[in-house]
């Protein structure tokens, strides 16, 4: 059993190697959140009497075999079958007959891939978040342990004020926070049902659009069946920019520590297991960790270009060429929630090297806190600015501790306002629902998550 549409003679080999995926590696990942909507539309059917009610325990019971073969790997996607959708029915025409073929009435496979792209990203959202606030809080716990630690502070790659490794590992901090509420906004725009629409113009059957919607846990229903079309690659580039905002954050912590550990600054310290070495030079101890996660910030980046420069190019409508979203999607949440979990695991085993730090500060890193202080008794900034500037040679090294404690206002180095930070962290918490994973989702090749690594209150 082949293609669906294949109703007239057999598609040249060329053709089929060019447009259809050898191994379906993405509709893989799909397939459990399209058997979650295609049961959901099965009970649809029923509702409307579309299917009689043993037809369509039928067709859930098979959906159901569908999932448990998936699981134990005897479910196999075949290229003659160019998809997951097709893989299904024909499954279940084989084994049903007249009654698995009554499955795909009402939809198009336009609409079965949107649906299950929206449930897999929602879900997927989700495990982004909660590894986000979990990262968030390794290293917020860092920037406490290290609060006072002092680190120059640099513009233009010089030196420029006295800062810490608090305020450093703070900012982190805050800019995952600000990631977390991102990633939210691409929650709800993933987080209406294109189920219904078709091949982008409805359908004459009697569907309950409403019922699927409430039934799969959308939040409402996308209304017009030929945007949902339209929707296509222009959400999915959304998403793709929301995830890439995480990796500008993590991408300048790699920046920082990728120099931070040259023996030039030694200011920190990794453990070794996570390093490389070279195949000619013994003593190498790479960082190659966050050289890799560098160059996927740019990679996510491409990604989301890709989809936004192929999806800007068409006329409304399904076209062939949104199938390389699928592959853009997945792999972005990939690299993504790979990349916070090695961050976090190195924060979990970074040290700052203290005697470093202390000696690494340069006399005129202190001028403009001089200049501040001519300010306080009176000289008017441009005076005192040009009268430090003057006898720079001449500037002693102060207590450094004593200085960035010192700045009290609120986000300066003596006032870091970590328990804000934390407090905002603790009331940033996902519902337990959320990761209740449906029997049709069963056997998913999504990344679990164990609640218990993310809590972040009391329930």
């Amino acid at each position: 059993m082949g293609k669906l549409w294949e109703t007239y003679q057999k598609m040249h080999p060329m053709v089929n190697q060019y447009i259809i995926d050898v191994n379906l590696a993405q509709d893989k990942i799909l397939l459990p959140y399209d058997i979650q909507a295609s049961i959901a539309h099965v009970e649809m059917l029923a509702k409307v009497k579309l299917l009689t009610k043993k037809e369509a325990e039928s067709l859930i019971k098979g959906l159901k075999e569908v999932l448990t073969l998936n699981k134990k790997g005897k479910f196999k996607l075949k290229q003659i079958n160019e998809d997951c959708h097709t893989a299904i029915e024909n499954y279940l025409t084989k084994k049903l007959g007249a009654v698995g073929k009554k499955v795909h009435m009402g939809r198009s496979r336009n609409d079965q891939i949107l649906v299950a792209i929206r449930l897999f990203s929602k879900h997927q959202l989700k495990i982004i978040q909660l590894a986000t606030i979990k990262l968030a809080k390794t290293i917020l716990k860092f920037a406490k342990k290290h609060e006072f630690l002092p680190i120059p502070g640099y513009t233009h790659m010089q030196q420029a004020m006295p800062s810490s490794v608090g305020q450093w590992a703070g900012s982190f901090v805050e800019s995952l926070l600000d990631d977390y509420q991102t990633i939210s906004s691409a929650y709800n725009l993933n987080d209406q049902n294109p189920l219904g629409s078709a091949a982008g113009f409805g359908t004459s059957l009697p569907i309950d659009r409403e019922y699927t919607t409430k039934k799969l846990g959308f939040a409402k229903i996308q209304i017009n069946s030929l945007y949902c079309q339209n929707s296509r690659g222009k959400i999915e580039s959304f998403t793709i920019g929301v995830l890439n905002q995480t990796m500008l954050t993590l991408g300048k912590i790699a920046n920082d520590l990728i120099l931070f550990t040259t023996k030039e600054f030694n200011f920190f310290k990794v453990n070794d297991q996570l390093t490389t070495g070279s195949s000619i030079m013994p003593q190498k101890k790479n960082l190659d960790i966050m050289e890799v996660l560098r160059a996927n910030v740019s990679v996510v980046a491409g990604e989301q270009f890709k989809v936004q420069s192929v999806s800007q190019n068409l006329i409304s409508g399904y076209n062939k060429d949104l199938k390389i979203t699928k592959k853009a999607l997945i792999d972005s949440f990939d690299i993504v929630l790979s990349s916070i979990n090695i961050t976090e695991l190195l924060f979990n085993h970074l040290k700052p090297n203290t005697k470093q730090l202390q000696a690494a500060f340069d006399p005129e890193i202190f001028a403009t806190d001089m200049v501040n202080d001519m300010v306080k008794n009176g000289t008017p900034f441009r005076d005192a600015y040009r009268q430090v500037a003057l006898k720079l040679k001449g500037i002693k090294k102060q207590n450094v501790v004593k200085n960035i404690k010192s700045k009290t206002h609120l986000g300066a180095t003596g006032n870091l306002g970590l328990k804000i930070l934390e407090k905002k962290i603790s009331k940033f918490r996902i519902s337990d629902s959320l990761f209740v994973i449906p029997t049709s989702m069963e056997g998913s090749l999504a990344l679990s998550v164990d609640r218990r690594d993310f809590s972040t209150g009391s329930k």
